[in-house]
């Protein structure tokens, strides 16, 4: 049983001489709708940062690390013994 997918199909490069573009209207028409890309990476970006804050809220809400807290603060703060 082969677990490996057949190699793709390539055509074979041009040969000879290429000649360049004279219009590049074709090129700046494939890069113009990049325009929203930066959008979605700030939105994801954004929803990552939400992510993380709602876990460090979980994280800081709990007892032992209410207690480390307060401990480091009042030690600072020459409260503790």
């Amino acid at each position: 049983m082969a677990t490996t997918s057949p190699s793709p199909e390539i055509e074979d490069p041009p040969t000879g001489h290429v000649e360049p573009l004279e219009d590049h209207s074709e090129i700046e028409q494939f890069w113009e709708p990049d325009a929203g890309a930066t959008t979605a990476e700030y939105a994801i970006t954004t929803l990552a940062a939400c992510g993380f804050a709602a876990l460090l809220v979980v994280v800081l809400k709990s007892e032992p690390i209410k207690e480390l807290i307060t401990g480091v603060i009042s030690s600072a703060l020459g409260l503790g013994s």
